[in-house]
């Protein structure tokens, strides 16, 4: 039996409308699409932007967002969906059925891992790098040039609190006019960068790689650094794969061309008003500015409301990452609210916002400026695009899609060049990237191993041995009246809690009832199936749900008429002197038990304990 979960959708035939487009403007392309605030202002101020420097840096935007964003994600990812589905976890699974069981299957869970830590780490300098840009636009304000840093950050701090504050209510009400919004984003940086453009028409010869390659070779290893600030413009992309299952992928790559033109023509916009103003401070505000200086404090207004957007795009994405993770077993259980009533992807984790508030507040005022940032972005990006390459580029080999493959391996080659070029900002502050990733990173690795090691220290019955005893014990008559709910993995395999409660403490009732939740690699629909006769008075119940669907428990036990009237669940007692293990036992401890992230009824619900050494 299934049970209807609106919030899954394929994306496929008439759903691409001209409205999904336009949701996909604010949803998906945020992040990207406030790139050009800062990429060109950070890159030169590596370099000066003369005329060759221009053209060989324009030509590298170009092509960067071409291979990286339109290639590897546009095209290559946006093959590999599943009924719609996108995201690292989503490659994972297709992998994890194409492989057997082995040292494979552990590279591909690792890859996973280290690019879900590297996107978690993004989601702290992502706002960061876009609010802070956007405010300092204030500088150009007559009469607040004067403004010092200390402001110019407090403000950025002011904003990072009220969006952090706002998150517990949830963007439902107003994401309906996310899309609108950036449209009118995107159409504004087209029609400033056209007009900058019609001074300097010759820039448009940048789509020819030969000025690419050649600004490589005349800059020799200022090049390669320069390509570290370059892959700025592609930040973001990777939203067009994971997000797919929320909109579908032909309006996603509908929108992708529109953003493309106006970024570029943008970009090249800017790149006219640098060669005319060398010495402006930023060159996307300057531009502006000396276009329309009336316009420009509502055009200040819109880049800040066009940052907050990204950067809530951003913020959702990092609660359905961390979700994911949960369901799937790969994190902690956590706190979950549900924001909307129709919405089903629109989570808020209370924990992980409070944390990432605090550091991206600690990230503004480590760097303090957008252009001190912009040595610590791209690592992360360019780390998560390399660990998708990757993958995609194993699935089409194993796939045997040769030209696919041939394809995807190029690719590859351009991510780690890219990649490698951003290991030269490590020193200067880009081991924050890696010190931001380190931390789910090591609760993933904690987490997954301890998981694995409890359940074998567990030692688990069979079935058939199980069932020797509970036999026995229920022949002997002495059960309770009513039902019982115990939960477990499988009830093939029954936990130690369930033979302690049953024969050591002799806890049998009427009608037994095994409850196995299994979550499935699409983020929504619900699927039960109810066994009976497992044993005298004992039923199984699987719950197939997907890794972003809310099972209602209620609803559930109301269909098939149980009313539960107790519900057991393990708890382990973990007795260790192993540093790591400890550190696993403490996430046990402050994290919600299963019954709390399940949000079950408190009055029938009992926690079993089992001491288990590790």
């Amino acid at each position: 039996m299934s049970m209807k979960d609106n919030g899954s959708y394929n994306g496929q035939g008439p759903e691409a409308t001209a409205s999904r487009v336009v949701r996909a403007m604010g949803l998906v392309f945020g992040d990207i699409g406030t790139s050009p605030i800062y990429t060109l202002t950070i890159v030169f101020a590596l370099l000066p932007p003369t005329r060759e420097n221009v053209v060989g840096v324009l030509s590298l935007v170009f092509w960067t967002m071409m291979i990286l964003v339109t290639a590897e994600y546009a095209w290559l990812a946006m093959k590999l969906d599943r009924e719609g589905q996108g995201g690292a976890i989503m490659l994972r699974e297709i992998i994890v059925r194409l492989i057997k069981p082995g040292r494979m299957a552990a590279v591909v869970s690792l890859l996973t891992f280290i690019g879900v830590s590297l996107l978690l780490g993004d989601g702290v300098i992502t706002p960061a790098i876009s609010i802070i840009s956007a405010v300092e636009g204030i500088l150009l304000i007559p009469g607040l040039e004067i403004l010092s840093q200390e402001i110019i950050m407090a403000i950025a701090i002011a904003i990072t609190l009220a969006l952090f504050f706002f998150q517990r209510k949830g963007a439902d009400r107003i994401s309906g006019a996310f899309g609108p919004f950036m449209l009118v984003w995107f159409l504004t940086l087209f029609v400033s960068g056209f007009f900058s453009l019609l001074t300097e028409p010759s820039l448009v010869k940048v789509v020819n790689p030969y000025y690419a390659l050649d600004f490589m070779l005349r800059q020799g290893l200022l090049g390669f650094i320069v390509l570290s600030d370059v892959v700025l413009c592609a930040t973001g992309g990777e939203a067009l794969y994971a997000d797919m299952g929320h909109l579908g992928k032909l309006p996603i790559k509908r929108a992708w061309w529109f953003v493309f033109i106006a970024l570029f023509i943008n970009y090249l916009g800017q790149g006219a008003f640098a060669l005319q103003n060398p010495d402006a401070r930023t060159y996307l505000f300057g531009m502006v500015k000396s276009q329309v200086p009336f316009l420009y404090i509502p055009f200040l207004l819109l880049t800040i409301g066009a940052t907050v957007i990204a950067s809530q795009a951003m913020i959702s994405g990092v609660f359905s990452i961390v979700y994911q993770g949960v369901t799937t077993r790969l994190m902690p259980l956590l706190k979950v609210s549900y924001t909307s009533s129709h919405l089903k992807s629109q989570i808020y984790i209370g924990s992980v916002n409070w944390v990432l508030m605090a550091a991206v507040i600690l990230i503004i005022l480590v760097f303090r400026k957008s252009e001190n940032l912009g040595a610590a972005y791209g690592l992360a990006v360019t780390g998560s695009m390399t660990v998708t390459g990757i993958m995609l580029a194993l699935v089409f080999g194993l796939q045997r899609r040769l030209t696919l493959f041939a394809v995807s391996l190029g690719v590859v080659l351009v991510d780690l060049v890219y990649f490698s070029s951003t290991l030269t900002k490590i020193p200067h502050g880009a081991y924050w990237s890696l010190i931001l990733a380190a931390v789910p990173f090591a609760v993933i690795a904690i987490w997954t191993q301890g998981q694995k090691l409890l359940f074998s220290s567990l030692r688990p019955l069979d079935l058939e041995t199980f069932l020797v005893s509970y036999e026995q014990v229920y022949a002997k008559g002495r059960v309770i009246e009513g039902t019982a709910i115990f939960f477990a993995r499988s009830w093939k395999v029954i936990p130690p809690y369930v033979s302690h409660c049953m024969f050591s403490s002799n806890i049998i009732y009427e009608k037994n009832i095994f409850i196995c939740i299994n979550r499935t690699d699409y983020p929504f629909g619900i699927k039960t199936n109810y066994i009976k006769g497992i044993g005298t008075g004992l039923d199984a119940l699987e719950i197939e749900a997907g890794y972003l669907a809310r099972i209602d428990f209620d609803l559930i036990f109301k269909m098939y008429e149980i009313t539960p009237k107790i519900i057991f669940y393990g708890v382990e007692d973990i007795i260790t002197t192993n540093p790591v293990w400890r550190v696993f036992s403490f996430i046990k401890k402050v994290t919600p038990n299963f019954v709390q992230f399940n949000k079950l009824p408190a009055s029938k619900v009992h926690g079993v304990v089992t001491r288990v050494e590790m």
